[in-house]
């Protein structure tokens, strides 16, 4: 006996208009679509300006401090760089081609902007969290809440919106992998601005942004920050994997992504309570210093390492599909 419902996905013939299914027909259909495109676009166009705004107070500080002293600037740079390696690793693993550098620097652009987003969220929900939950100094209950509810979740989906409102839209995202590969970007835009947001302050917090004092601690800044910038490049691109498996499965678009948005937002978080509450100089024989560098290298190298297992997979059933359409 045949479902009365099977057929219902399927194109609307003349008896199924408006029945079973739907396309544009009539002028009011037409209209409808052009309404609904119009507020998808408009919505889109919205929150980038929201997060412009919210952006300018950023940039402004940035601004100040790179004009009064440019080294800022360079060393601004320089912390992102083994972040910005990972990109160019996870860019270069493509098999379906290289992305162009077009909608990248787009995604970039976007990521920094939407990260005026998390550091709002991030300022507004601490002390929120703070009052609402006791902690002490050997049960930081406060803390971790923060770091798992609101650091991790919201800071992956800022970067994860900067590859979803523009890229994930294009042409040129053709392929599982290249949600990886924006991920990856979006992560290197968040920590570029963030980056320059901590050194910035860090002079300013030395008194002047002139001194020699400040310079030594904006040195110290970007060091430190250089080693965080991977974190954000390896978790974004983990999210932005999912992201694109979800843009090419036929089903379960919200639950795929979902998932790779809580991946993502955990390992952010357990990366920020272990930094935070672990004394790395109360181990033996090793410094604070490096014992912290030891952890990232540790925690990062297993992040990157399932991550690439995940897209060498990728590029091995890939390559062996186009073996299979070739030959």
């Amino acid at each position: 006996m045949t479902d009365p419902g099977d057929g219902d996905t399927g194109v609307a013939t003349d008896g199924g208009y408006e029945v079973t299914g739907w396309e544009p027909r009539t002028h009011l259909d037409r209209f409808a679509v052009l309404v609904y495109g119009g507020i998808v676009r408009s919505a889109h166009w919205a929150v980038i300006l929201l997060a412009l705004a919210t952006f300018t107070a950023q940039l402004g500080l940035v601004v100040y401090g790179i004009s009064v002293r440019p080294t800022l600037g360079i060393l601004t740079v320089a912390s992102i760089l083994p972040a910005l390696v990972i990109v160019g690793a996870i860019w270069r693993t493509n098999p379906t081609g290289r992305d162009p550098l077009g909608p990248l620097a787009v995604t970039f652009l976007l990521s920094v902007l939407f990260a005026s987003f998390a550091a709002v969220a991030n300022s507004a929900l601490r002390s929120v969290i703070a009052a609402a939950l006791p902690s002490t100094p050997l049960f930081p209950v406060a803390l971790v809440v923060f770091f798992f509810l609101v650091v991790g979740p919201v800071e992956e989906t800022v970067k994860w919106l900067a590859v979803r409102i523009y890229a994930y839209n294009g042409s040129q995202f053709d392929a599982v992998i290249d949600g990886a590969v924006y991920g990856a970007v979006a992560g290197l835009g968040f920590a570029t601005i963030e980056n320059a947001l901590y050194i910035t302050q860090a002079v300013i917090q030395a008194g002047s942004v002139s001194t020699s004092a400040s310079l030594a601690g904006a040195v110290d800044t970007a060091t430190a920050r250089s080693f965080v910038g991977p974190g954000h490049v390896l978790y974004s691109a983990i999210a932005g994997y999912y992201l694109g498996l979800a843009k090419f499965s036929d089903d379960h678009w919200g639950p795929i992504v979902v998932k790779g948005l809580l991946l993502a937002a955990v390992i952010h978080a357990t990366y920020n309570t272990i930094a935070t509450l672990v004394d790395f100089g109360a181990a033996p024989f090793v410094g604070g210093s490096i014992g912290f560098i030891a952890f990232v290298f540790a925690f990062e190298g297993v992040v990157g390492y399932v991550l690439y297992r995940k897209l060498s997979k990728y590029n091995r059933h890939y390559r062996a599909g186009a073996t299979h359409a070739n030959g």
